[in-house]
């Protein structure tokens, strides 16, 4: 079996979290959670077909992310298109979750990456990167340890 050059094979990023299926899953679906240890999302809503978009600053420049709900399994998988507005490329973020007893196994799949620009901003590297702290520690601090309080 050979392999294309240029194609860059799928992120993924698995963890096992200290909660149960359904934690996670609203962790994942629900707006006011996302705000929490995601992106500072207006609304969420987990039906296909939904789009929503958050905007990121980093260092001096501003993603205007577009994302479009594709696949709804409740308490299994979600996933969504991801793109930039102003930029070539469509990509696909997947979260698959696998109860085992109390605990929560989680992957993360980001597929297509190579479509967007070959810039030093969408390197593979940062990809890796920003999904490592968020599904490794935003997302697991705040299923295991729960919604920050604004009181504190």
């Amino acid at each position: 079996m050979t392999t294309q050059p240029n194609v860059t094979e799928s992120l993924v990023i698995e963890r096992t979290f200290n909660a149960s299926a359904n934690q996670v899953w609203l962790a994942l679906t629900d707006a006011d959670a996302m705000r929490q240890w995601y992106f500072d999302l207006n609304d969420f809503k987990p039906l296909v077909g939904f789009e929503f978009q958050f905007v990121v600053d980093h260092e001096g420049h501003t993603y205007d992310h577009r994302c479009r709900v594709t696949e709804v399994i409740p308490l299994e998988k979600l996933a969504y298109s991801w793109r930039y507005a102003g930029y070539e490329g469509d990509s696909l973020v997947t979260f698959e979750l696998f109860a085992e007893g109390d605990r929560t196994r989680v992957k993360l799949t980001h597929e297509g990456l190579e479509n967007f620009p070959h810039l030093p901003s969408f390197a593979r590297e940062n990809f890796l990167r920003g999904w490592t702290q968020i599904v490794g520690s935003d997302l697991k601090d705040y299923v295991e340890q729960g919604p920050v309080s604004s009181f504190s």
